[in-house]
Order: structure tokens, then C-alpha cells, then sequence
């Protein structure tokens, strides 16, 4: 297991038996669950099927953008560790949190100083706040800088155009990372020699 990464926008049982099957396998994969502006998203029949597969000790993650009540009751018997919530306040963050008992991934999107201390609302509420970008789909980077004042002991993770030569600086910066559209090939999808080529190197800083 390699602790602190996470794989974001798998959409296909190939790319995800090889992540759950590798020698140095991810701590999350994520699955976009009902945003369905991004190419990644997984419709139910299908994620229904991908979640049944065997974990190994993977923590499955429900990418959710601001979840109405019948998407959250669709998916509540779905084997998922985590729900990754974008553009949800912080008192229907707890109410969800509550009643599905799920850990919760708060997505704070960031494009200037003020978007960064979003977070000391959720502080109480998430167990780990996600710094992204406000491009949701698109992959867009953020500058990573406006982060430098949060406190080091906050469970933090970050994402946003992350590429793979980015990963070691930013997990001796003390942040989970996520990554996605860095492991796509040209057409948009996983790419397996990207994603072994990161595994491998995470194992290893």
C-alpha cells in the first residue's frame, strides 16, 4: 500500500483490476460518481460493477459535486470509503457525513488567497480537506503557493494538473495527492504506463 496517493477518474475495469493489483497500489481511487461533465464519469450500472471488485485494503472514494438527496440514496449501499464533496456547505457536509457514515474528502477550489481559508469551516467536519483547482474537469493548475499558510498538521491533500515530476516536492510538503488527467493518454484515457511509472515512483520517496 502506498499511503498518501490517490488515483482519481477511474472509469474501466482494466485500468482498475491493474491499480488494485499492483505491487505498490494506491491508498484512494476515485470514481466520479455524478458530474456528468467529465469524460471520467461513471454511470451507476457501471460503477455498481466496478465497486464490487476487490479492494485490497484500496479505499474506494464517490467523487461527488453537490449531491442532491437522490444520487446520495442511490449510491449509500455502494462499497465506498470515502465521499469527496465539491460546492457543499459545511452544515450539509455534516448531515451527510452523519447519516451515510462516510469519511469525508471536503474539495476546497482555489483561485486566490481567500478560497484557501475556506477550510476552517470544515475543520470540525472533514477528515481530510482536498486543495483543487476551480477547474473541476478540466485539469487546471492553481497557484500552490497561496497554500503555504495553512497549518502542517492538517490532513491535507492536493490536486489540481498535478504531473507526476511534481509529486515528490509535494509530498515532502507533508500533502496527499491526487492525480488524474496526468495519467491519460492523448485521447483522455488511463494510461496504465503512467500510472505504473507513478506507483512506482511513489513507493520509492
Amino acid at each position: 500500500m502506498t499511503q498518501g496517493l490517490k488515483i482519481c477518474g477511474v472509469s474501466d475495469p482494466k485500468t482498475l483490476n491493474f491499480i488494485l493489483n499492483h505491487a505498490h497500489p494506491p491508498e484512494y481511487v476515485g470514481f466520479i460518481t455524478n458530474y456528468k461533465k467529465s469524460k471520467r464519469f461513471v454511470d451507476y450500472e457501471k460503477l455498481e460493477e466496478l465497486i464490487k471488485y476487490k479492494k485490497n485494503k484500496v479505499l474506494f472514494t464517490s467523487v461527488l459535486v453537490d449531491p442532491d438527496n437522490y444520487i446520495l440514496e442511490k449510491i449509500k449501499n455502494l462499497n465506498f470509503d470515502y465521499y469527496q464533496l465539491y460546492d457543499v456547505g459545511p452544515e450539509r457536509t455534516k448531515e451527510i457525513k452523519i447519516k451515510y457514515k462516510k469519511k469525508i474528502i471536503t474539495a476546497i477550489t482555489v483561485s486566490e488567497k481567500e478560497d484557501v481559508a475556506k477550510y476552517k469551516d470544515y475543520n470540525e467536519i472533514a477528515d481530510i480537506i482536498l486543495f483543487d483547482s476551480k477547474g473541476y474537469h478540466k485539469s487546471e493548475s492553481f497557484d500552490h503557493s497561496l497554500l503555504n499558510e495553512i497549518p502542517k498538521e492538517m490532513n491535507k491533500m492536493i490536486a489540481g494538473n498535478i504531473q507526476i515530476d511534481d509529486v515528490p516536492k509535494l509530498k515532502n510538503k507533508g500533502y496527499k495527492i491526487d492525480l488524474s488527467g496526468a495519467l491519460e493518454d492523448a485521447s483522455g484515457k488511463k494510461d496504465i504506463n503512467k500510472i505504473d511509472k507513478l506507483l512506482n515512483l511513489f513507493s520509492k520517496i
